[in-house]
């Protein structure tokens, strides 16, 4: 490798090592874990949107329990018949 390349690979993996680093601790392009930066109250925006997540997020949670329940349904029901194949 000449000089110019090896400036380039250090560039470069300088770059994924920083892009590594932000992303571990929440560091992005507004600051930390993606809020803006102004230092102005949002008038309760935010405790509102985040009451809306959690409730999405509860939501979800009970869609997939109703998914694994299920999923276990089908796994034990095709055990079920692949014996009874067997059996036969």
């Amino acid at each position: 490798m000449d000089g110019g390349q090896l400036t380039a690979v250090l560039i470069v993996a300088i770059i994924m090592v920083a892009s590594i680093i932000r992303a571990k601790y929440g560091y992005g392009r507004y600051g930390r874990y993606g809020r803006r930066m102004t230092g102005m109250d949002d008038g309760g925006q935010a405790q509102v949107e985040n009451e809306r997540l959690r409730d999405e997020v509860t939501q979800l949670k009970e869609r997939i329990k109703v998914l694994e329940r299920i999923t276990v349904d089908k796994e034990n029901s095709l055990a079920r018949e692949i014996e009874s194949l067997r059996d036969r």
